[in-house]
């Protein structure tokens, strides 16, 4: 069951970014073209996606429990370390040159651009880097 379910929020998910038109990447740069071909409907994508969530945890956080889980796992760090800037910023950076985000390239293989599927091998291989810096850098922490 949770198989299926994630399955099915990433179908959604999946086809509302392709519907919204934001698979292509000249409409997310062109939003940050805000000199040029200034297109705002990233934007409005955005703010329907805001308004979903909130709404969308004021329902189900009623509930005692999620359906398919025993709890609710939510985030408990409400500070703001070096790891969630740079990872934030090394982010958008790469949204600002591809005009891909994570979200919108695994829709968007599905069109066959080599770009794009060399845009989700980067993307990969950069999680995977990361991971190796991340798990050297624990180790080195553990051993002094």
């Amino acid at each position: 069951m949770r198989l299926f379910s994630a399955f099915l929020v990433g179908l959604i998910f999946g086809t509302g970014i392709a519907l919204s038109g934001m698979i292509n990447p000249a409409k997310v740069l062109n939003f940050f073209d805000i000199a040029g071909a200034w297109d705002p409907s990233l934007a409005l994508v955005m703010s329907g996606a805001l308004v979903t969530t909130f709404l969308g945890y004021r329902m189900v956080l009623r509930r005692g429990a999620p359906l398919i889980e025993a709890r609710f796992q939510l985030p408990t760090a409400r500070s703001l370390d070096t790891r969630l800037i740079g990872g934030s910023a090394v982010f958008g950076i790469g949204w600002g040159i591809a005009g891909f985000c994570p979200g919108a390239a695994v829709p968007a293989l599905a069109t066959g651009r080599w770009q794009v599927a060399l845009f989700v091998a980067a993307l990969l291989a950069g999680l995977w880097s990361a991971r190796m810096v991340q798990d050297r850098l624990a180790g080195k922490g553990a051993a002094a």
